[in-house]
């Protein structure tokens, strides 16, 4: 990859000079970035109910009036990295009945097909260090629908399309506003706030930009001191808010310009929520109340309190911008007319600059227009999803009236058993609107992109997750805050041996030390699987919904009220998988430490206990259907009868995913080869039918796979399948066959039904807001066509399907994966009609020139023509398009084959320095 011609070969980028700063605890850039939430309210950590209803007992009406205890939400908003300190915007057009201070979006039951955000942002930059970040918010001038929206989606049904803002005409005539947000560090704590308001209407457009600034309140509960914001004293025509914080220290923001600037405290307004006085006579919502009200009395008349905003009352004429500059400084800093002025627009240019350099290098040079887009975007996205997130389970217990060691009526309360955790850090989040929590295993990959441009945050997250504030004393990672103790796919040996990889390529050296502590933790969390989800310690695992939401004829956690357990053929795959991963890290630290010598030998005997357990248990019982060449869960009956619940889904792919390569000198010097022969000779009459690890094949190399070539080619038949898995955009999480032959099963003459659904759910489990009967997801595909490079490793040129099935075309394995890659990412890029399939049939989406080049990484995809469903805003693991674009446009087939599938994770990388 060509350096910037700008500097030397050599030398670092400014960003990346930053990083390494930052790395090395010279200088604290990633102190501050986009860590506010999108949405605190509906959350399990606000929650007071007595019955878990998080949604009802938290709601978007109370969260303007209403402090929260556990974090903060806000418009573009940016914290400090412990949240003390927030900034955020919030806007009047003069005709709604609030500001707008937070997205507004629908409760799960408010939601035809569960929660969902209905607003218009997008994320269109970001450094790493958020040195640079660029965000955008299209405001309504008119009245914003709240009371159509909710009444129009809870009269639909599932069965019904969702009713969406644009939907209800409100920007048909353009007369909204396009709210551009830039921030860039002078350095890590002088940070320039640029917002400039486009008015895209044919009239004059009035509105009030209200740039707000605040403290979470910490005080509450008396343990820590009340901070205080106030205003500065000022020259002529010049204003600053001060901050004081007993812990963040003083900080100025200068806002030349503004009209007035008020203010109030944030704390709850009991009178009016609760009908009991209030603790200050200023509270949370007393800026909407003078803004909109115009009730001088709601605010302080001192000008100070623990929130406050400047006021900019804006008139703009017919399609033209106007500017606002302000600048967030640490310190008492001395206020003068230029001050926010001074080196603005320098600094804010040479950031934005930085950002342009840093992703010339991160991105190859072989890149179209619209590859870089996506790229660029989909990192945005990434990196503005990162979230200060607090909660300390025992205190937040106890606030509840329930001893974290006890019980309540012989039943334990949510989040009970994980009464060790404190939670009290910035992690990644799928999307911090509709997922506003971490999720175990949609972080594992999140790390693996974000290793594209910031390996030692990759690195931080997967240590956290493994971290004793984080791992249960048991060993189970924590899967989401609705229910930690669910179980999520073991899929974090394979991000942290990818991650490791990255971060050698990059800095040129192995970070063993970190490999060897994620080990040991992961040793924990695998021993937990064996002791919890194998029940009957014959290598077949349970685990619940893992991830897959309704994949299942009913909800997989509830097994035994269908009459026995559910032994799950992807659950018992990912365990195969952590096991060979396992052995690769194993080796890997067992070349400069012979402490670990043993253990590519215990994983390995693991892995083959567990490929024979899914192969070639009684023919009867065996989760592989012979006659079928596919894979299927068990259900395993209280009166020693099974059934294999015969639905072709992405449950019986995922042991497609469960295979790994070595080289010849690894199997040599680890004599692995020999351990399959060992089992074999100790247990004569077992046959097997998966891979034999001693078979040699491209390069001498070895496989790990529970599928031996001729499995392998009948998988891949029915997978490349356009009438089953294959669709024009990737593959489906159930066959399309579904469509005209639903999967039926009766249970206590109760029939259960799984149809081929392409977009919508219209089952409730899980919520219903999304959908695992039909859609194209982005982290399974991902995991898929890994697999098909490292088969490729392994088989070389002569190892061909037909692809698609019936085309009477051949391909091999690395063609297969490269034109899955392409339309996996065809769904963000433009066809040949001009249009992009993630937008669907919305016209205004595909061709008004301010809405078309902006992009939304949704959860997942419509499973024939590819359009965005579900949450908006997941780039979390929809993010993985990065990795796909970066792989394939700087790998070849002669390149793979000669470095092996250690280049699925290095070279989808290598343009990191």
């Amino acid at each position: 990859m060509a350096e910037s011609q700008a500097r030397p070969s050599t030398a670092l980028s400014p960003e990346h000079q930053r990083l390494a700063d930052a790395d090395q605890g010279q200088q604290p850039w990633r102190r501050w970035g986009p860590y506010l939430s999108e949405r605190q309210w509906g959350t399990v950590r606000e929650d007071d109910s007595p019955d878990g209803n998080a949604w009802e007992s938290f709601s978007h009406d109370q969260a303007r009036s209403r402090a929260y205890q556990w974090g903060e939400d806000g418009l573009a908003g940016i914290s400090d990295d412990h949240q003390l300190l927030c900034f955020a915007l919030a806007l009047w057009n003069g005709k709604d009945p609030i500001i707008k201070e937070r997205l507004f979006g629908l409760t799960n039951s408010e939601g035809n097909h569960g929660e969902d955000v209905k607003e218009y942002y997008y994320y269109l930059d970001s450094t790493p260090t958020h040195s640079y970040m660029r965000y955008l918010y299209k405001y309504p001038l008119n009245a914003y629908p709240y009371d159509d929206l909710v009444a129009t989606n809870k009269a639909r049904t599932r069965y019904d399309q969702e009713y969406e803002l644009v939907d209800t005409g409100i920007f048909d005539k353009n007369e909204y506003c396009d709210v551009e947000v830039q921030y860039a560090k002078a350095d890590p704590e002088d940070l320039l706030i640029q917002i400039t308001v486009h008015n895209r209407s044919d009239q004059e457009a009035k509105l009030a930009v209200l740039p707000t600034l605040w403290f979470r309140n910490t005080w509450a509960d008396g343990s820590s001191p009340k901070p205080l914001i106030s205003r500065r004293s000022s020259a002529a025509g010049t204003a600053s808010i001060g901050a004081l914080h007993p812990e963040l220290g003083a900080f100025t923001l200068t806002c030349n310009g503004a009209d007035e600037l008020v203010f109030t405290d944030n704390e709850t307004n009991t009178e009016f929520l609760f009908q009991q006085p209030n603790q200050s006579p200023y509270t949370k919502c007393g800026i909407n109340r003078y803004v909109v009200h115009g009730e001088t009395a709601a605010v302080n008349p001192a000008q100070q309190g623990t929130k406050a905003s400047a006021i900019y009352n804006l008139s703009i004429g017919a399609h033209a911008s106007s500017t606002i500059k302000l600048r967030l400084t640490k310190g008492v800093v001395e206020t003068r007319a230029d001050l926010a002025d001074s080196d603005f627009d320098q600094v804010l240019d040479r950031r934005q600059q930085d950002c342009d350099d840093f992703y010339a290098d991160a991105m190859p040079a072989e890149l179209s227009a619209e590859q870089k887009l996506v790229f660029r975007q989909a990192m945005a996205g990434m990196l503005w999803s990162k979230q200060f997130y607090n909660y300390d389970i025992s205190p937040w217990l106890q606030q509840r009236g329930i001893d974290p060691l006890g019980k309540k009526n012989n039943q334990s309360f949510r989040n009970q058993q994980w009464h060790h955790m404190n939670n009290c850090d910035v992690i990644s989040m799928p999307d911090k609107w509709e997922y506003p929590w971490y999720a175990a295993w949609d972080l594992a990959f999140h790390t693996t992109t974000f290793a594209c441009v910031d390996p030692s945050f990759a690195k931080q997250q997967l240590s956290l997750m493994l971290s004793s504030q984080y791992l249960h004393p048991n060993g189970q990672i924590p899967a989401y805050e609705w229910n930690f103790g669910d179980v999520n796919p073991p899929v974090h040996a394979w991000a942290t041996y990818s991650v490791y990889l990255i971060d050698q390529m990059v800095h040129g050296k192995s970070d063993h030390q970190w490999l060897k502590q994620i080990f040991h933790k992961l040793l924990i969390n695998f021993t937990w699987w064996l002791n919890r989800k194998d029940i009957d310690g014959n290598n077949v695992f349970q685990g619940g919904f893992l991830g897959l939401d309704n994949i299942g004829i009913f909800d997989r956690t509830e097994s035994p009220e269908m009459g026995g357990r559910l032994e799950q053929a992807d659950g018992t795959a990912w365990m195969a998988f952590y096991a060979q991963t396992m052995v690769q890290i194993a080796v890997e630290l067992a070349q400069k430490d012979e402490t670990y010598r043993e253990y590519p030998a215990k994983f390995m005997r693991q892995f083959l206990s567990i490929a024979y357990a899914m192969i070639n248990r009684n023919a009867s019982e065996s989760m592989w259907d012979e006659e079928d060449g596919f894979f299927y869960d068990v259900l395993r009956k209280n009166d020693g009868s099974s059934t294999r619940l015969k639905v072709r889904s992405m449950v019986g792919l995922i042991p497609l995913c469960a295979v790994q390569v070595f080289e010849k000198d690894v199997i040599d010097q680890y004599d692995l080869a020999n351990i399959l022969h060992q089992l074999q000779a100790k247990y004569p009459a077992q046959h097997s039918s998966f891979h034999d690890t001693r078979l040699e094949g491209h390069a001498r190399r070895h496989m790990m796979s529970a599928l031996d070539e001729n499995n392998l080619q009948r998988v891949l038949k029915i997978m490349l399948d356009p009438d089953e898995f294959l669709g024009d955009y990737g593959i489906r999480s159930i066959s399309k066959r579904h469509e005209h032959e639903p999967y039926r099963f009766v249970h206590n003459q109760q029939e259960y039904v799984v149809q081929y659904l392409p977009a919508e759910s219209d089952s409730g489990l899980f919520g219903g807001n999304s959908n695992w009967r039909g859609p194209i997801w982005m982290p399974v595909n991902f995991m898929i066509i890994r697999a098909l490079i490292v088969y490729f490793s392994y088989y070389g040129n002569n190892f061909k399907v037909e692809y698609p099935t019936g085309s009477g075309q051949m391909a091999n394995l690395y063609e297969v994966a490269e034109n899955l890659a392409q339309r996996l990412t065809s769904i963000f890029t433009r066809n040949a009609e001009g249009l992009r399939p993630v937008f669907g049939s919305q016209q205004t989406f595909q061709s008004d020139p301010n809405w078309k080049d902006y992009l939304l990484f949704y959860e997942y995809f419509h499973g024939d023509n590819g359009a965005g469903i579900g949450a908006s805003h997941q780039t979390g693991w929809s993010g993985l398009a990065c990795n796909l674009i970066y792989f394939f446009s700087s790998m070849t087939q002669e390149r793979l084959l000669a470095g092996g599938p250690k280049g699925f994770a290095v070279h989808a990388n290598q343009g990191v320095h």
